[in-house]
């Protein structure tokens, strides 16, 4: 299997964790029913179909990934579901959006605008402004902690320091860059009303075998291989705790509880703003 392949399973079985937060993110935005809104890294579809789902059947949704793998995966999905009339997919790239100027009402970014490795953010946050109208919601959520591991604190702490995937999230360039410092940009990109929340995902014992797949995704994606800078012991301490063959495998244990978060930055294009 290639390394695409995996993340693609990877993504499809650890979506059931995310899905009722996201679910929870777009309740919370109020998207106006009829709506036309743009999904920037729509990935496999999973959020486009739940945006869908949320504006109604008068709205429509536009999901654009620079991947055709995953756009070719997202519209599989998508023509399984009831809701196929009303998305779009388009490949494209988020710095140079293939669309008019205030094509959309809104523009949501779910895992991809945000993080390090798509670039500079108030450049970015200034191309997804001028495909909105004046008046129009930017939303641009990531997933931003999480506590997986419960009774086991500083092995968790541990293997975050040394995981790529934490790190290149967390670290930057500049403290500005770090995604916790999205009010600044979007101050930066001139928009208005500018707001930040964090939601919760949950989840606790007995766990069915859907959250429980999900879960040992989430534990592979993290930390799923020994890296530089991670003693041994805590090595095979996660082996024990994570690993399903593993007579201690964490996720067996009755009282099991553990919680991540998503944070969602905020914006509104200014009604004075050029179209």
């Amino acid at each position: 299997m290639s390394d695409t392949d995996t993340y693609i399973r990877q993504l499809r079985e650890s979506y059931p964790l995310r899905e009722p937060v996201l679910r929870d993110v777009i309740q919370a935005l109020e998207l106006p029913p009829g709506s036309r809104g743009l999904d920037v890294g729509c990935g496999l579809g999973q959020p486009a179909l739940l945006l869908a789902e949320f504006v109604g059947s008068g709205g429509h949704i536009t999901a654009l990934d620079q991947s055709l793998e995953f756009l070719r995966q997202a519209e599989d999905l998508v023509k399984k579901s009831s809701l196929s009339e009303q998305i779009t997919f388009k490949q494209g790239n988020v710095h140079h959006l293939p669309f008019d100027d205030a094509e959309f009402d809104w523009v949501w970014s779910v895992d991809c605008v945000g993080y390090p490795t798509v670039g500079e953010q108030v450049p970015l946050l200034k191309e997804l402004s001028r495909v909105i109208r004046p008046g129009g919601k930017i939303a641009i959520l990531t997933w931003t902690s999480q506590k997986l591991l419960p009774g086991y604190l500083l092995l968790e702490a541990r293997l975050n320091v040394t995981s790529a995937t934490i790190v290149q999230h967390l670290e930057a360039k500049k403290p500005e860059s770090n995604f916790m410092r999205g009010l600044g940009w979007f101050r930066d990109a001139g928009l208005e009303d500018i707001r930040a929340r964090t939601f919760i995902g949950e989840v606790s014992a007995p766990l069915n075998n859907e959250l429980r797949t999900a879960l040992v995704c989430f534990f592979q994606m993290l930390w799923g291989e020994p890296l530089p800078g991670l003693a041994e012991e805590d090595w095979k301490e996660y082996e024990r705790l994570c690993l399903p063959e593993s007579p201690d495998f964490i996720l067996k244990a009755p009282d099991y509880y553990a919680f991540y978060t998503y944070t969602v930055f905020q914006g509104v294009k200014s009604k004075g703003a050029a179209s």
